[in-house]
């Protein structure tokens, strides 16, 4: 994104009525709790978004509901989250750009099927950016419907071309990391990390920001650690938020999103629990352990220093 400082970027979640429709009311709570928290900007219709079980028209909806409630305080990206031909997914490019959106963001596994090569991924790539005008782009590594990691040297030819400037790495290779920001740096681009075992060295290595789903449990504390990653008097800090992230790291995927909404009702907000994704049971034991994680945060938070919002935002 444009801003050079340090930010997070949270990927949002989508708000559901326990009917399984979108809760819109809730979706513009949880938008106002990301900026409140500090976030230098909003990824809207992402994975955790559940975005593959939005219908086209729903993800539009949402979308536009962010960029409303947002008004321009913040950048807000968002995903070309449809399958099919480039042509097709160009012009739902076009839709989303229309919003008001700085960026749409491709799913590098919907570019191109997986046997397919990177020769073909880069020829479809260029078909993409002569169907799309001079929309700014941006990837994203998801893990559905498989995971495609760009090369240094890809992303780096994509960010010559102007026409990229936001890149969500997932590839977990701090080294790998580390190549694409120095292959791309100087350009108006932004690489935000997804993977937080290795979130100070992302930054350290010039990452713009981080990306992650602990942000939808505590984006306050990611926001300082982007504010704090190279704060010589708080090093020991630092380390201390490092740990307990990754200390913590798998609750924090199981049966993913289910277990950040309860997190966020225990911080207040008005959400319910409802997920169309098929990820698990949300059994006692998770929810001890969810309990424990609340706790152990209050605790955290209190001796940083950092300001633990209240969601009590409806």
């Amino acid at each position: 994104m444009k801003e050079k400082q340090k930010g997070f970027i949270p990927v949002m979640l989508t708000p559901y009525t326990e009917e399984g429709k979108i809760d819109f009311n809730g979706l513009s709570s949880l938008t106002e709790f990301y900026l409140a928290s500090g976030a230098s900007g909003l990824f809207a219709n992402c994975q955790s978004s559940e975005m593959f079980e939005l219908s086209a028209d729903e993800s539009l909806d949402i979308i536009e509901q962010v960029v409303k409630v947002v008004n321009g305080r913040v950048p807000v990206v968002a995903a070309c989250s449809i399958a099919g031909t480039i042509d097709k997914q160009a012009a739902f490019v076009k839709r989303i750009y229309g919003l008001g959106v700085e960026a749409v963001i491709m799913i590098t596994g919907l570019i191109a099927e997986e046997h397919e090569s990177n020769e073909m991924f880069d020829k479809k790539v260029s078909d993409l950016f002569a169907l799309t005008d001079q929309i700014p782009l941006g990837f994203y590594e998801c893990p559905e419907p498989y995971k495609r990691v760009l090369s240094a040297q890809q992303l780096q030819d994509y960010v010559k071309t102007g026409r990229v400037i936001y890149h969500k790495d997932t590839c977990l290779d701090i080294q790998q990391v580390r190549a694409k920001i120095a292959g791309t740096s100087g350009a108006n681009f932004g690489l935000y990390d997804a993977y937080m075992a290795h979130a100070v060295a992302s930054l350290k290595a010039g990452a713009a920001g981080l990306s992650c789903i602990q942000g939808n449990y505590f984006p306050e504390m990611i926001v300082w650690l982007c504010e704090n990653y190279d704060n010589e008097n708080r090093r020991d800090e630092v380390e201390i938020v490092q740990e307990f992230l990754v200390q913590h790291m798998d609750i924090m995927h199981t049966v993913y999103p289910i277990v950040s909404k309860y997190f966020l009702q225990k911080r207040g907000l008005d959400i319910s629990l409802y997920t169309r994704r098929k990820v698990g049971a949300f059994d006692s034991a998770i929810k001890t352990a969810i309990d424990k994680l609340y706790a152990d945060y209050t605790i955290l938070a209190g001796r940083l220093g950092i300001s633990y919002l209240s969601a009590h935002l409806r």
